[in-house]
C-alpha cells in the first residue's frame, strides 16, 4: 500500500481518499495501482456495501501530474515506447473500469477541482455528489492530449455528444451548479455539509438490497447500448434472481408489517 491513497471502511462504506493534497491529488501510477487493489478487495468483501471515492484537501483530483510529465517520470521505463505507453495506460484503466462495473454502488464525493483523468474517474462512478465549491474541467486539450480514464464515454453519456465535444474542445472549468444543470453531477450540497450528505447516501445504499443494486447497475450499464427489446428480455432474468433472494422476502414482509426492512445482502 502507499500513503498516496487512504483506505478505510466505516459502517459498511468503503472509503478511498486520493492523498496528494499538495498536488491536488494528481494521479501517479502508484496511486492508481493501490486504488485498483483496494477496489478489488472491496468488491468481494462482505463488510463493504458501497464505495466512496474522494480527494484529500481542497481538490478531488487534478488529473495527471504535469510536472512528472515534463520530467519524463510519469511513465515507467517499460512504457518508453509507443506500444509500451499504450499498454501501460490500458493497464491503468482498470481503476476506472472497476468503478464503473463492480457490482457495488460507487460514489464520487467531489470536494474541489476534478479535472482531466480526475473528471473521468468521477464520471466512472455511479453517482456524483459535489460541494458547491467543486469545479470540473476536461483539461486534455490544454496539454495536447485527447482524453483518458474513460472521460470520452462518461462525458458523452452524461451530457450528449455535442456538449461533450464542447467541453473537450474548450476545456474551461465549470462550476458545480452548471455541472448539475448539464447532468454531470447528481447533487450539489453546501461545502461544509458535503461529507455528511455523502455518507448518509452511502450508508443508506450500503444497508440496502445489495443484489437488487447489483442488477440495477448492470441493467443500466447495459441499457446504454442495448435496444428496448433486449432490455425487456434481460429484465425477467434479473428480476427472477432477485425474486429468489432473502432480501426480496424481507422487503415484502417489511412492507406488509409497516416496518423498516432489514436487508442482509442475500
Amino acid at each position: 500500500m502507499t500513503d498516496e491513497l487512504l483506505v478505510e471502511i466505516k459502517n459498511r462504506v468503503g472509503i478511498l481518499t486520493l492523498n496528494r493534497p499538495d498536488k491536488l491529488n494528481s494521479l501517479t501510477p502508484t496511486m492508481g495501482d493501490a486504488a485498483t487493489a483496494a477496489l478489488k478487495a472491496m468488491l468481494t468483501s462482505d463488510d463493504v456495501g458501497c464505495v466512496l471515492l474522494t480527494g484529500a484537501g481542497r481538490g478531488f483530483c487534478a488529473g495527471g501530474d504535469i510536472k512528472r510529465m515534463s520530467e519524463g517520470t510519469s511513465i515507467s521505463s517499460a512504457a518508453a515506447t509507443l506500444e509500451g505507453s499504450i499498454d501501460s495506460l490500458r493497464a491503468r484503466h482498470e481503476f476506472p473500469l472497476l468503478l464503473q462495473t463492480m457490482p457495488k454502488v460507487t460514489i464520487a464525493v467531489v470536494n474541489g477541482v476534478a479535472a482531466g483523468a480526475g473528471m473521468g474517474m468521477a464520471l466512472a462512478c455511479d453517482l456524483r455528489i459535489c460541494s458547491d465549491q467543486a469545479r470540473f474541467g476536461t483539461a486534455f486539450a490544454g496539454i495536447g492530449y485527447s482524453g483518458d480514464f474513460g472521460i470520452t464515454w462518461g462525458l458523452t453519456h452524461a451530457v450528449g455528444p455535442a456538449k461533450a465535444k464542447e467541453l473537450l474542445f474548450l476545456p474551461d472549468l465549470i462550476g458545480a451548479e452548471e455541472a448539475l444543470r448539464v447532468g454531470i453531477v447528481n447533487r450539489v450540497v453546501p461545502h461544509e455539509k458535503l461529507w455528511e450528505e455523502a455518507l448518509a447516501v452511502a450508508e443508506r445504499i450500503a444497508h440496502g438490497p445489495m443484489l437488487s443494486y447489483r442488477y440495477m447497475k448492470q441493467n443500466v450499464n447495459m441499457a446504454v447500448l442495448a435496444d428496448y427489446r433486449t432490455m425487456l428480455e434481460r429484465e425477467p432474468e434479473t428480476q427472477g434472481r432477485c425474486r429468489s433472494s432473502e432480501d426480496h422476502k424481507e422487503g415484502v414482509a417489511a412492507f406488509m408489517e409497516k416496518r423498516k426492512a432489514n436487508f442482509r445482502g442475500r
